[in-house]
């Protein structure tokens, strides 16, 4: 297996409790921005050919009624103020064991979801790019339901079944000026942090599906959706786009592609179903390649629906679920869970066995060091 000698120190898997991406990645500073070619919004695998959910509106638009108990799951993302997330459908459950049954909270009345009371977010970053809109934001999201000390769960239009993780769920953006239901997005949901990226456009070099890799879900926000993640600031952005998740650029114009390397099973139909991801030559990158740089940004002071009522009536959970680690607790591509535990050990170091545990599907992992680098020549 090729290894990349810059990410050959001490493990460090980032994850969506980190308040901050301290290092430049691991191409450094002046690293390449990445190559997409020439980007259309009616490539094949853009649009979404999946049906709308039973639950969701025909259309997005504003200013539908609230209803904190809506289990619509059609999530938009527009601007910096105008985004949606999906959620616990209820309180005291893990994320990642109702990952099928989430629902969307919006920050406006919108799509006939959620809306997330004012007070829950205390930094936003939103950019567009010329492959996806991605909202990066931190917050108290125990407000929403997520059990405080949750680091959380991973939701795609995939799953184990390939209807999606939620069931149902749908995703649009009117950033090209008009609203458009898209096929590929990831969201990563935990206690204080959210980001979400929906991919609006293809290439002959890259698909929606891997500039939305849904696969790395253990990685957290600031790996997979690499961006401005600094606390406290609220800014609407113009950015290029990230080099996909998990791909890093060779000598020779070759990529190598980091794969998370877990064995789990998961039931369908009545029939247990064992799957291997990834493999166990591995090592585990400290960071993506790159943070994508941005321009024309401009700040606000806040933003805020101003309906008093969420506020006053808005309840948290009440069971919490403290991680030690700081590292996301989430589902894998083929919707097991898994919990990772900080390791200070060397890369390429014990292989991590995830095995069910309890009723749920679960997974334990005493080291997360496994994955893989693939050798890859196109990003497709």
């Amino acid at each position: 297996m090729q290894i990349i000698t810059a990410v050959l120190g001490s493990l460090a898997i980032l994850s969506t409790a980190v308040s901050a991406q301290s290092a430049p990645g691991t191409g450094g500073p002046d690293a390449a921005p990445f190559d997409f070619g020439t980007p259309s919004g009616t490539f094949a695998g853009v649009r979404s050919t999946a049906p709308n959910g039973p639950t969701n509106p025909r259309r997005p638009s504003l200013g539908t009624p609230i209803n904190q108990t809506s289990l619509a799951r059609l999530a938009s993302v527009n601007s910096i103020d105008d985004w949606c997330t999906f959620g616990p459908p209820r309180t005291g459950e893990p994320i990642g064991n109702i990952e099928a049954e989430a629902v969307a909270y919006c920050t406006k009345p919108r799509n006939n979801a959620r809306v997330i009371p004012d007070g829950t977010l205390t930094a936003v970053h939103f950019v567009r790019t010329p492959l996806y809109v991605q909202v990066m934001a931190f917050g108290d999201f125990t407000k929403i339901g997520v059990m405080d000390g949750d680091d959380g769960g991973e939701l795609d239009p995939h799953g184990a079944t390939g209807q999606g993780n939620p069931v149902g769920g749908n995703v649009t953006s009117n950033v090209t000026g008009t609203d458009v239901f898209y096929e590929e997005w990831m969201n990563f949901v935990s206690y204080n942090q959210v980001c979400i990226r929906i991919c609006t456009a293809a290439s002959n070099v890259v698909s929606a599906a891997v500039q939305c890799e849904h696969e790395l879900d253990i990685m957290g926000c600031q790996f997979v959706m690499p961006g401005n993640y600094n606390p406290g600031q609220w800014e609407s952005c113009e950015g290029d786009a990230a080099y996909p998740p998990g791909y890093y650029p060779q000598p020779g114009g070759s990529t190598s592609r980091f794969r998370q390397f877990f064995v789990g099973s998961y039931v369908a139909g009545g029939e247990t179903i064992t799957y291997t991801n990834g493999a166990e030559d591995q090592v585990t990158p400290t960071a993506a390649f790159s943070i994508p740089a941005t321009s024309s940004c401009t700040t606000v002071a806040t933003i805020a629906n101003g309906i008093a009522s969420l506020v006053s009536t808005t309840t948290t959970t009440t069971t919490a679920a403290p991680s030690s680690s700081g590292l996301s607790t989430t589902r894998s591509s083929s919707s097991s869970r898994s919990t990772s535990s900080g390791s200070s050990g060397n890369t390429g170091a014990a292989v991590a066995q995830l095995t069910q545990v309890g009723g749920g599907a679960w997974k334990s992992a005493a080291v997360l060091a496994a994955a893989a680098f693939i050798g890859a020549a196109v990003l497709a």
